[in-house]
């Protein structure tokens, strides 16, 4: 089995446009949650969101390229574009290998709405665009990325909610660890545009505490009230042992322990066992105790009955003592690319040693008070770190990984 290790990171979040931004704000506390009229506008009951800008590709990519690049696209595009430049892997360099990508991604809202709008308006599909078909495909990132970079090793999209991003991550990892691949591009996206989650609003499942923008997502809080949605970009680059070292590229960590399971339940609540079969199965790939995990960076999507069943199952497997906190108390809910940027929020982390805070953590609740919530930056060597996400349709992914030694 080969050793398997991150050798490049990329971000483009609420947090910050580069990895160095995001580092700061994860120090700092600093919250990337805002109001947004249009969606108050267009009849939404919360319009917070995190407020993530959209990138300007023209003069970094040519007009035949961008025409068919959906949001998710354009968003892991300029993160991908970070973590290969980390990585040190050049076009030239990647164009001859079999360099493979998978990505979480399980929408793309936005593009299928404005092609449907078009016909409506003009009564004529062909008057639709050529690149509309490749915006609004949920691969519209693996398709783009694959084109604009050559690649020719595994390509594919993985769907599964909000534990889309840690998955692939998770795929990419089993398949170089078995000798599949040497190189794989993991992350994952998440549009952010009012037309992304009117579904999820509608379910009141939204903060509504409009007033307070940065003080709304409230993971492990008594009085937390609802998720904020919010999105953006993360990529991971995977690759062996053996090939980092053979490039001499900079190993930032290595990926120790996956874990997986399903609920087999409920389409939308939570699961104590299904998280804890997923807690159990990554620490017995990592061949760790409990004891073992310097950090958890739980799911914690600031709704009060997820918090509280991870809770409880963070305390079933690990007690009250190992540091837990949620970034999403800066980031809001950032879906199908949470399990990916999450485990770029750990890695710097890591490097730089400390535990980035559960901002607005004031008051704990019955099974929150039970584990030990990190509610101000904690600065401490972080050897051994441990990432949850879990999805709708109880899908459960947890990572865990290693400063390399």
């Amino acid at each position: 089995m080969n050793r398997v290790v991150i050798t490049g990171i990329g971000a483009w979040s609420c947090l910050g446009k580069n990895v160095e931004e995001v580092k700061n704000s994860l120090f700092t506390g600093k919250s990337g949650i805002g109001f947004e009229q249009i969606r108050k506008d267009m009849g939404y009951r919360s319009a917070l969101t995190g407020i993530v800008e959209t990138p300007v590709l023209k003069g970094l990519l040519d007009r035949r390229a961008r025409v068919s690049m959906g949001q998710p696209a354009e968003f892991a595009y300029m993160a991908t574009s970070e973590a290969l430049k980390m990585a040190k892997m050049e076009p030239d360099w990647i164009a001859n290998q079999e360099v493979g990508i998978i990505y979480g991604n399980d929408s793309v809202a936005q593009s299928t709405m404005e092609a449907i709008d078009t016909v409506r308006a003009k009564k004529d599909t062909m008057l639709v665009g050529s690149g509309a078909t490749f915006q609004s495909m949920n691969s519209t990132v693996t398709m783009n990325l694959s084109t604009i970079y050559k690649l020719k090793g595994i390509n594919f999209t993985l769907a599964a909610a909000c534990a889309s991003g840690s998955h692939s991550i998770g795929m990419g990892y089993l398949l170089i660890r078995t000798g599949l691949q040497k190189q794989v591009i993991c992350g994952g996206a998440q549009e952010v545009n009012p037309y992304t989650f009117g579904s999820f609003d509608g379910l009141s499942a939204f903060s509504i505490r409009e007033n307070e923008p940065t003080k709304a997502s409230r993971p492990f809080d008594r009085d937390r009230d609802g998720l904020i949605p919010s999105g953006g970009a993360a990529t991971v680059i995977l690759e062996s042992l053996e090939s980092a070292q053979a490039r001499g590229a900079t190993i930032l960590a290595e990926v120790i322990g996956y874990g997986f399971s399903s609920n087999g339940d409920h389409i939308s609540n939570s699961s104590v066992d299904g998280q804890v079969r997923s807690l159990e199965m990554s620490l017995k790939d990592a061949k760790l105790d409990a004891k073992d995990i310097d950090y958890i960076n739980a799911h914690a999507t600031s709704t009060p009955g997820g918090d509280r069943v991870e809770a409880k199952a963070i305390d079933q497997v690990f007690g009250g003592k190992t540091p837990v906190s949620s970034t999403k108390s800066m980031t809001g809910h950032e879906c199908w690319m949470a399990g990916a940027s999450e485990i770029v929020y750990c890695t710097l982390m890591m490097q730089n040693g400390f535990i980035a805070p559960n901002i607005n953590f004031e008051n704990p609740d019955e099974d929150t008070q039970k584990i030990n919530v990190i509610a101000e930056t904690k600065q401490t060597p972080l050897n051994i770190v441990l990432s949850n996400s879990f999805g709708f349709g109880g899908t459960n992914s947890t990572l865990i990984i290693k400063k390399f030694s």
